[in-house]
C-alpha cells in the first residue's frame, strides 16, 4: 500500500467557548470552532480578508486542557487529522456530514486570562508531539482575528 498522510495544522482564534461533554464510556470530549484568515488583494488592489471556520474536536486529556484553559478569542496552534462523520437527521431522514479536525497536539498561544489574543506569547503545549509552535511571523500578525470578526 502506498504511503498516505492525513495531517492538519491550524493557527487561529477560538470562535466561542468550547462545548464540553462526555461519551457514554466516560471519555471527555471538547468541541469548538477555530477561525483562520487569509488576506489577499482584490481586483481594485484593496486588501480583503477571508475567514474560514474549522470544526475542532479533542478527546480525553486534551479535552480537559481545553476545558480548563481555552475560551472565546484565544489564539491556538492545533495539529490533528481530518475526519468526516455522517448520520441520518432525525427530522428529515437525510444523511448529514460533518468534517472535523481531531486534535492530537495543541499549543495555547494566549495568556491564561487573555481572551483577545493580544498579550505576550504565553504558551502551554499538550499532546503527543511537544515541538514548539511556529514563530509568529509578519504574515500571521497581519491576519489577526479580532472580536469584531467573530459573528456571535
Amino acid at each position: 500500500m502506498a504511503k498516505s498522510v492525513n495531517k492538519v495544522i491550524l493557527l487561529g482564534n477560538v470562535g466561542k467557548d468550547p462545548e464540553i461533554r462526555s461519551t457514554g464510556g466516560g471519555t471527555m470530549v471538547a468541541t469548538f470552532g477555530l477561525a483562520t484568515s487569509e488576506r489577499s488583494k482584490d481586483a481594485q488592489g484593496n486588501w480583503q480578508d477571508r475567514t474560514e471556520w474549522h470544526n475542532v474536536v479533542a478527546y480525553a486529556r486534551l479535552a480537559e486542557i481545553i476545558r480548563d484553559y481555552v475560551k472565546k478569542g484565544h489564539k491556538l496552534y492545533v495539529e490533528g487529522r481530518l475526519t468526516t462523520r455522517n448520520w441520518d437527521d432525525k427530522e428529515t431522514g437525510k444523511k448529514v456530514y460533518r468534517t472535523e479536525i481531531v486534535v492530537n497536539d495543541i499549543s495555547l498561544l494566549s495568556g491564561r486570562d487573555d481572551g483577545s489574543g493580544q498579550s505576550g506569547p504565553s504558551r502551554t503545549t499538550a499532546g503527543m508531539d511537544q515541538r514548539p509552535a511556529p514563530a509568529r511571523d509578519e504574515f500571521s500578525q497581519q491576519t489577526e482575528i479580532s472580536d469584531d470578526d467573530i459573528p456571535f
